[in-house]
């Protein structure tokens, strides 16, 4: 007898009996699994539909990203860096493999089951609609990684032939997704129906805007470059019939995006006047009122569209979050952030320059003052004792009662721990006093409104040649710019710049919205530009000619904050471009270099992930991708 594959698991599954006791009157989040029921006695009434379509967000976590990428100064030594480096080790086993399988049994289960049920099939529409979601949801994220993979949709017994096939291509995955997502669409409710972190088909057609966006451009862009020939190599190219072209999946995603954007389900969060030029470091760290100086609550946020929701009784993050502080900027990102007038560093007449430790903050993106840490400011800690301990709102720093200086000095003695080094971010730091490290309990955003205004955008420009109308910037970029105190974007703002673009204007947006949120490196491939972007150096402060070449640190008198010893790779000798793209700032001479191009060899294959080697020896039909 044949062993079984696409991973070791997927018929040991048994979790989804879990489902069997979950109340549908409870929050989704207060749930413990049993297992004493079997699925014979299961599935009779759509009460028992709904609690087994629940357990299925308890497979949703917190999906940090964009490490080690050209965006993010977290170059900790392991995995994660060696493969933002391009590094090539085939693995034996992978998490993202077994899990994504292994969850895809459950949505299989509840779809087969629901053709056998009795009663009205409305009654149970919407917890089917969240099956076929979550089918979508899974699938895809093997997509991302691994390309074409094995489709699944049934919930498999020893002899499935599944089993022991071949590698469907990516465009045959594509094809399933979008029909699962269209089925979603149709049977789930609206979200002015359901409960805060529950799907909606706003939030299924936001989705299916976004694998829209994502294969139409990595069609255009990449192509067949990454699918080998399917026989002894890669996952292949056939296309099911009546696979959409490139202009049908990028107009799908600009009419699935405008329905989104007109159904007035969402806004973006802007509570400047609540909370300051702050508020949009607020949006990520949301819980009850004590997590902000203005008492809002997750109820108040109306961006996130589908979300990983957490509880600090019920469930909380227990990641190293607030603690490690990762996603922090480099120098090629801290240029990328516009200036108030709208324009790109190198153009503004409002930028002020590097000489002193904070001229680049000044005259800036809200994005850029809300999450980076600006030298020498002031700012809370988290817990009752980290730096400080956490935010006493109303209360002056001086007045807090704690012995501390609570001053951010960057951290340039040298690269060593990984996180923070040269500019320190705070997108998803929390500083609420009642939270210790690992208790972060703030919801993550799985997909928001700012990224469908991003898809509306970019669908419409690539459809266009590369252009744009400004009532179409207006209705998308423009109110995430005028939220982040930014000058619209539009054709007169740009046109007198030979080197700016309206497409690299759209995609410098989406980089600077979007970072530590899980994009980058997806966005880089699917626009074909990965192997380029990320060769290069990996800079962060200017530190030659400025005021750091010789500032003291106040927290160590008599010290240097730079401490040019601790740098391996000093500083840049010479202006060198940052990115394909030329509107983004050229590094000038005197940057720190990071992570030096040397040690970058990004190529193709590099676009997908190795297949786990113990899978390809369960089932040799399964061919390892191109380059692995």
């Amino acid at each position: 007898m044949k062993k079984k594959n696409i991973n070791s698991k997927i018929l040991y599954f048994t979790a989804f009996i879990a489902v069997l006791v979950m109340g549908g009157c409870e929050s989704y989040l207060d749930q413990e699994p049993q297992d004493q029921l079997s699925e014979t006695v299961y599935f009779q009434s759509a009460q028992q539909f709904e609690n087994a379509a629940n357990y299925f967000y308890t497979r949703l976590g917190f999906e940090d990203g964009d490490e080690a990428s050209d965006l993010s100064n977290n170059f900790t030594p392991g995995e994660t860096t060696d493969l933002a480096r391009g590094g090539i080790s085939t693995p034996t086993s992978d998490s993202d493999w077994d899990n994504n399988y292994t969850y895809l049994r459950a949505p299989n289960q509840l779809i087969e089951k629901a053709a056998e049920y009795e009663g009205d099939p409305s009654e149970i529409a919407a917890s089917v609609g969240t099956a076929y979601f979550f089918r979508a949801w899974h699938h895809f994220k093997l997509l991302r990684k691994f390309g074409g993979v094995p489709i699944v949709t049934s919930s498999l017994d020893v002899s499935a032939e599944v089993l022991y096939a071949p590698r469907n291509s990516r465009y045959e995955v594509v094809y399933q997704i979008l029909a699962d997502l269209d089925e979603a669409i149709a049977k789930l409710p609206t979200a002015n129906t359901v409960e805060q972190g529950m799907l909606s088909t706003e939030a299924a057609k936001a989705f299916k805007a976004r694998i829209c966006l994502y294969e139409g451009t990595w069609d255009k862009y990449v192509g067949t470059e990454t699918d080998g020939d399917g026989s002894s190599k890669g996952a292949g190219s056939a296309k099911p019939s009546g696979y959409p072209s490139v202009n049908e999946l990028l107009t799908e995603a600009k009419n699935l995006a405008s329905q989104v954007m007109t159904s007035g389900a969402f806004e973006l969060w802007d509570h400047r006047e609540d909370i300051g030029d702050d508020h949009l470091f607020y949006l990520f760290t949301l819980e009850d009122a004590g997590s902000n100086p203005a008492g809002l609550t997750k109820a108040d946020n109306k961006e996130f569209i589908f979300q990983t929701v957490y509880d600090f009784t019920l469930g909380q993050i227990r990641q190293n979050i607030s603690h490690s502080k990762p996603w922090g900027p480099t120098r090629k990102l801290m240029d990328m952030y516009l200036a108030a007038d709208g324009l790109p560093v190198q153009h503004s007449a409002v930028f002020e320059g590097y000489d002193l430790m904070t001229s680049e903050f000044r005259n800036r993106d809200m994005r850029l003052t809300s999450f980076v840490k600006e030298p020498l400011v002031k700012y809370w800690g988290h817990g009752s004792s980290t730096d400080g301990g956490g935010a006493q709102y109303g209360v002056d720093f001086e007045d807090s009662g704690v012995e501390f200086d609570y001053r951010y000095v960057p951290q340039l003695g040298g690269p060593g721990g990984g996180r923070g080094a040269g500019y320190e971010g705070r997108k998803f730091v929390t500083e609420y006093r009642l939270r210790e490290t690992r208790e972060e309990s703030f919801n993550y955003p799985l997909i928001r409104y700012a990224e469908v205004l991003l898809i509306y955008a970019e669908a419409t420009c690539e459809l266009n040649g590369g252009t744009i109308d400004n009532s179409d910037l207006d209705k998308s970029i423009n109110l995430i710019r005028e939220r982040s105190g930014v000058a619209p974007l539009s054709n007169e703002l740009i046109a007198p710049y030979s080197d700016l673009t309206m497409l690299g204007e759209i995609r410098r947006e989406r980089a600077i919205e979007l970072f530590g949120e899980n994009f980058r490196f997806d966005d880089l491939k699917r626009w074909g530009i990965a192997a380029d972007e990320l060769n290069m150096d990996v800079c962060l402060n200017y530190v030659d000619g400025t005021e750091f070449e010789t500032a003291e640190n106040p927290k160590d008198p008599g010290s240097l904050i730079y401490q040019e010893d601790g740098w391996s790779y000093g500083t840049i000798d010479s202006e060198q471009s940052s990115s394909t793209y030329a509107g983004i700032a050229n590094t000038k001479e005197g940057a720190l270099i990071l992570d030096p191009t040397s040690l970058h060899t990004w190529s193709y294959a590099n676009y997908l992930s190795g297949i786990p080697t113990d899978e390809i020896t369960l089932n040799p039909e399964l061919k390892q991708n191109p380059g692995w």
